[in-house]
C-alpha cells in the first residue's frame, strides 16, 4: 500500500510539472517568474502610443511605421524577459531581477519611439510620466529605466545602418511593356524602392520566400483574374453588394494598424500574461514588417501592372479573353506600388499565423477599424484565419489587386509568420 501511495504521489507531481511546462497557448500567468501580479496594460498602452506617436503624416510611410513598431515591441520583450526569462531574448541579453517590469516596459518604448521620431518628444515625456507616475521610488523603479533603456539601445544599435530613412518617393522606370507597372493616379510616383532589400527582423534574407511567377498574360488564369476584378472592383459597381463594400472600406487602413489592433483586443480578451503579452507583439510586428519587407522583393522583382492599368490597356496584353475599358476606375484607390503580390495580404496571413499559432486558430473577436463605413462600423470574426482571408478579398472588392495576387500573398504570409514564430523569442522551457 506505501508503495502505491508513493507511486501516485509522483505521478501527480509528474502531471503537476507537466501542466505548468509552456505550451503554444501563453495566455495563462506567469508561473511564479515575479511578473504573475502586473496586468499586461502597460504593453497595450504602449502600443497605442506608438501609433499615437506616429499618426499625421507620418502615419503614410506605413513601411517605416512597421519597422519602428516591431523595434518597440522587441525592446519591451527583451526589457521584460530580463526580469524574468522565460523566452530567448532578441538582441538584449543582460539580466535584471529587482528592476521594475513598469518601468522598464515604458521606458524600452519611450527610448525606441524618442530616438526615431525625435519631432514628437514632447508627447512621449507626457505618456512616459504618466506611466512611471504610479510607481512608487525607489531602487526598482531606478533599475527598471535603466533596463529599459539599454534594451532600447540594443534594437536601436543593431538598426541604426539599415537605411530606413531614405526618401521613399522615387520615379518608377516603366519599360511601357503590357503587364510592366506604370504609376496610378492620383499618384506619380512609385513608393520605397530601397525597401526591396531592407534588412529583415525575423527572415535570413528579403529574397527568402520569393513568390513563383504571375501568370501569363495570354492565360485563362489571367483572364480570371482580370474579369473578376473589373466586375466587382469598379467604381459604383453594381456586382459589388453593400456588404463587400463595406468590407472594402473596412479593411482599408494600413495592415499594421488593424492587425495590432486585433492583437490589443485578443491580448485584453484573454487577460495575458504581462510577458507572454509582449513575446506576442514582437513577434507579430516583427512578421508584419518582414511581410512587407518580402512582399517589396516581390512586387519590384516581378514589376507587375495594377487592374487600373491592365484594365484600360487591356487591348495590348495578348488575351482575346480581356476587353479594354478605357474609363475604368477601382472602389478605392489603388497604392502607389506593384501589384503583384499583394503585401496586404500578406501581413494579414502572416499576423494571423502567429496569432494562431500561439492561441489557437478558433478565437472570437471584434474590433474596429479607422476606415470603416460607417464610421465606428465592428466587424466580428471566430477564427484568425477567417479574419486573414476576408483581409485579402477586401482587395479585390476594391479593386486594387487581381486575385492570384492576394493568393500568392496569402502564402507568402504564411512562410514569413511561421518562419518568425518558429525562430524567434522560442521558450526556454
Amino acid at each position: 500500500m506505501k508503495n502505491i501511495l508513493v507511486s501516485i504521489t509522483l505521478l501527480t507531481i509528474v502531471i503537476l510539472l507537466f501542466a505548468c511546462k509552456e505550451t503554444n497557448d501563453i495566455s495563462g500567468p506567469d508561473q511564479g517568474n515575479g511578473l504573475d501580479k502586473y496586468s499586461n496594460q502597460i504593453v497595450l498602452d504602449w502600443n497605442l502610443v506608438a501609433f499615437e506617436t506616429m499618426s499625421g503624416p507620418a502615419a503614410d510611410h506605413t513601411l517605416l511605421v512597421s519597422r519602428i513598431t516591431a523595434m518597440t515591441h522587441i525592446a519591451i520583450h527583451d526589457a521584460l524577459n530580463a526580469i524574468a526569462p522565460r523566452y530567448q531574448s532578441y538582441i538584449f541579453s543582460q539580466k535584471d531581477k529587482q528592476a521594475d517590469p513598469i518601468a522598464a516596459v515604458a521606458s524600452a518604448a519611450y527610448e525606441v519611439l524618442v530616438a526615431s521620431m525625435p519631432d514628437r518628444k514632447p508627447l512621449l515625456d507626457g505618456r512616459l510620466a504618466t506611466s512611471l507616475a504610479g510607481i512608487p521610488e525607489g531602487s526598482s523603479k531606478i533599475k527598471g529605466i535603466e533596463l529599459g533603456k539599454k534594451a532600447a539601445a540594443a534594437i536601436l544599435a543593431l538598426r541604426q545602418n539599415d537605411g530606413a530613412f531614405q526618401d521613399p518617393i522615387s520615379q518608377p522606370v516603366s519599360t511601357g511593356q503590357p503587364g510592366a507597372y506604370q504609376v496610378v493616379p492620383p499618384f506619380n510616383f512609385v513608393f520605397a524602392p530601397h525597401w526591396k532589400t531592407m534588412q529583415p527582423f525575423s527572415l535570413e534574407k528579403p529574397d527568402q520566400f520569393r513568390i513563383v511567377p504571375f501568370p501569363a498574360l495570354n492565360s485563362a488564369d489571367y483572364a480570371e483574374g482580370f474579369n473578376e476584378v473589373k466586375r466587382i472592383g469598379q467604381k459604383d459597381s453594381p456586382h459589388r453588394s453593400a456588404e463587400q463594400s463595406g468590407i472594402a472600406k473596412f479593411w482599408y487602413e494600413y495592415s499594421e494598424i488593424g492587425w495590432n489592433r486585433v492583437t490589443r483586443t485578443v491580448a485584453a480578451d484573454r487577460k495575458m500574461d504581462l510577458l507572454a503579452t509582449a513575446r506576442l507583439f514582437a513577434l507579430v510586428n516583427m512578421a508584419l514588417t518582414d511581410a512587407y519587407t518580402a512582399g517589396w522583393d516581390s512586387k519590384y522583382h516581378y514589376n507587375f501592372w495594377r487592374p487600373y492599368t491592365a484594365i484600360r490597356a487591356a487591348e495590348f496584353d495578348g488575351n482575346p479573353n480581356t476587353e479594354t475599358d478605357p474609363a475604368w476606375e477601382p472602389a478605392e484607390p489603388t497604392p502607389p506600388v506593384q501589384d503583384y503580390p499583394s503585401t496586404h495580404s500578406a501581413l494579414g496571413n502572416a499576423a494571423a499565423t502567429v496569432l494562431s499559432t500561439t492561441l489557437g486558430d478558433n478565437v472570437t473577436f471584434t474590433f474596429a477599424s479607422t476606415t470603416a463605413n460607417p464610421a465606428g462600423a465592428t466587424r466580428t470574426f471566430s477564427k484568425f484565419s477567417q479574419a486573414a482571408n476576408e483581409n485579402a478579398e477586401s482587395r479585390v472588392l476594391a479593386g486594387i489587386h487581381f486575385r492570384f495576387s492576394c493568393i500568392k500573398g496569402q502564402q507568402l504570409g504564411n512562410q514569413v509568420g511561421k518562419w518568425t514564430i518558429e525562430n524567434h523569442l522560442k521558450p526556454l522551457y
